[in-house]
């Protein structure tokens, strides 16, 4: 049954916060703008499942945005940060377990021989194309559309996430000769990219690509595509970065580069890798990562860089997805709920396709059977996924408030998670 859905509490704290905050959120897409109505506030968080200021449950499948792959409050995690908080929050010095981290990384990561520690997805995107810039002695990146990188001035042209949901993807306040320096092409579309570097291939220092796009909901590459990207980028001498901030530890233990076995010059990460704190990273091939200072003349510096309760949670983290089995069972679930929800569209008779690539998945309103790129995802029933987002929440089912999100399954997610989620998909799909 519905949820009574009278939020006293949330109602009062989004006015509150709209005094003062702009949007009255910290972040554009927990708004609501994407589906209307107004944002819920949460409490505290178990499993798989959120709890709001006014003590109502739902099953949850934005994961914090993706780092909550083992579930919220997960006790290991938990004791991890505990123990290294009562230690001290920052030093603004070295600590012993950012260099456990880095050599964790690197003995995971194919493409990884040496990497920096950040503190947000945005700051490792701009400071793997500052280094890109420096080892090439070129000024121009290559993005795709609707691939979100953080909201760096260089990445803010065409982008996704918020930007896509909100309806400006060409951000005020961005320098049209910043803006000059990105080539926005279309994802999945390897002619374009073959084309454009015949052109001013000696102009272009880098390729980034979120190798499966999770900021236009959940788009996998099409067959051939990565593969394409690393040939161009060899043949023109610019380097490849694959943006793993989403993607990394969280499609495959060694990201989408060891799922597809497309190794990039550089990779940006984050998400898992903080289990839930706020963390960073840059990394790839040692002979571009040695050009970072101190090392090289590439300035990048952080006070909170590696601090060592980031660290302890997302080493704890690590620890808990390295266990044998784990993205096996992760994916196994996230087919069982994209195929039940599927097939409850497909017996309402509503125009719907869906997406997966490990614990990651995606939902579109759209009568396509396939979903392969910005244009396409641009004409999905945004109408139809704002009913249904709502009916789903009534139901006690959080879903990305955004037609242009992907969604997380974590292995706190149990049959029984999964089961109530396909009921109320079928209970929502038939009110459409």
């Amino acid at each position: 049954m519905p949820y009574n859905i009278a939020m006293n509490i949330s109602k009062d704290l989004i006015s509150r916060a709209r005094i003062h905050i702009p949007g009255g959120v910290n972040s554009p897409v927990r708004a609501f703008n994407g589906v209307g109505g107004d944002p819920v506030f949460f409490d505290h968080a178990e499993g798989a499942c959120l709890i709001d200021v006014d003590g109502r449950s739902y099953i949850d499948y934005v994961g914090s945005w993706g780092p909550m792959i083992t579930g919220h409050a997960h006790p290991e995690i938990i004791s991890a940060v505990q123990e290294a908080a009562s230690k001290g929050l920052s030093f603004g010095a070295p600590c012993a377990a950012e260099v456990e981290m880095a050599e964790r990384l690197c003995s995971i990561v194919p493409g990884m021989d040496m990497v920096r520690m950040v503190n947000s997805g945005t700051e490792a995107t701009m400071s793997a194309i500052r280094v890109a810039r420096a080892a090439t002695g070129r000024d121009l990146v290559i993005k795709f559309e609707g691939c979100y990188h953080g909201h760096a001035d260089s990445f803010l042209v065409k982008a996704g996430s918020g930007a896509l949901t909100l309806g400006v993807p060409n951000s005020p306040g961005v320098p049209h000769a910043v803006a000059d320096l990105t080539i926005t092409l279309p994802y999945n579309d390897l002619e374009a990219v073959s084309e454009c570097l015949a052109a001013r291939g000696s102009e272009v220092a880098a390729i980034i690509v979120e190798p499966v796009a999770g900021n236009m909901n959940c788009i996998p590459p099409v067959d051939g595509y990565l593969e394409g990207l690393r040939s161009c980028c060899d043949e023109h001498g610019c380097l490849l970065i694959f943006d793993e901030v989403m993607t990394g530890f969280r499609v495959a233990l060694q990201g989408a580069q060891g799922l597809y076995g497309i190794t990039p010059d550089l990779s940006t990460f984050g998400k898992v890798i903080g289990g839930g704190m706020p963390v960073g990273a840059f990394g790839g091939k040692r002979e571009y990562m040695q050009l970072v200072a101190p090392s090289g003349p590439v300035y990048q510096a952080g006070t909170l860089s590696g601090n060592p309760v980031a660290m302890a949670a997302g080493l704890a983290n690590l620890k808990l997805i390295c266990r044998e089995g784990f993205f096996e069972g992760l994916s196994l679930s996230t087919t069982r709920l994209v195929t039940g929800v599927q097939k409850a569209a497909n017996q309402a008779g509503v125009p719907f396709t869906t997406t997966q690539v490990g614990g990651m998945f995606g939902l579109f309103f759209s009568d396509s059977d396939e979903v392969v790129n910005f244009e396409q995802a641009g004409k999905v029933d945004v109408d139809a996924f704002r009913t249904f987002f709502h009916q789903m929440l009534d139901r006690g089912v959080y879903l990305a408030p955004s037609a242009y999100e992907a969604g997380f399954v974590s292995s706190a997610h149990t049959d029984e998670h999964i089961d109530l989620t396909i009921e109320a998909a079928r209970e929502s799909f038939s009110q459409l």
